[in-house]
């Protein structure tokens, strides 16, 4: 069963703790779905500790929902975690996104690799890999690490019948262009210029 993710970009409003404002402190300036609509386990893993089969040291895994929630996302996640209906919840500030080492990678995979068949595209496998490819790998694939020009970046080939991508696990290639994630980073980035780095965060949560 496949795990989606769920949430919306919040910022605190400038006025808390002004005599002006009588509003919440949190603002939901965005939902998540119309800037990230995939499910990419290694993203997951390496920012929330979700579906962390890579094995990543993730930068806000479990923290749940945040008390000052805003109301907008309140309505829409909390009946699901009271039902126990997600799979996990947290939050993650802009700054702490910005300071993310785009070389962080896991421990013991490098790399993501995916084949087809050109006959029956529907026919997918899917597999994380090491540095040293096992002999069964590369009598499927056709080729090996070391025959592919960048490891931190992606690669494509065909073996017989057969379409090959190779996926660096990184954060910079897992979290880059060829990725929904950018489209999520430029909002809270212009937020953050506005607002201030801790004053801009994700809600997520899993189901």
């Amino acid at each position: 069963m496949s795990t989606d993710i769920d949430g919306g970009i919040e910022f605190r409003h400038p006025g808390v703790g002004t005599d002006f404002y009588e509003g919440e402190p949190r603002v939901c300036a965005m939902d998540l779905w119309p800037l990230y609509d995939q499910s990419d386990y290694a993203a997951f893993g390496c920012l929330f500790g979700v579906r962390n089969y890579a094995g990543y040291r993730p930068l806000a895994a479990e923290r749940g929902l945040p008390d000052d929630m805003s109301s907008q996302l309140r309505e829409r996640l909390q009946p699901w975690v009271a039902d126990g209906h997600l799979s996990g919840a947290t939050w993650i500030l802009w700054a702490e996104i910005a300071a993310l080492d785009p070389a962080t990678a896991p421990e013991h995979y490098i790399g993501r690799l995916t084949w087809s068949s050109r006959v029956k595209p529907s026919t997918l496998h899917q597999q994380l890999v090491p540095a040293q490819w096992s002999p069964q790998l590369i009598a499927t694939v056709g080729r090996r690490l070391e025959d592919l020009d960048q490891r931190d970046h992606d690669a494509e080939w065909t073996s017989g019948d057969l379409l090959c991508q190779y996926e660096s696990l990184t954060a910079g290639s897992i979290l880059g262009p060829r990725s929904h994630w950018p489209h999520v980073f430029a909002v809270m980035k212009a937020l953050a210029d506005r607002f201030g780095e801790d004053a801009v965060r994700l809600v997520v949560a899993f189901d």
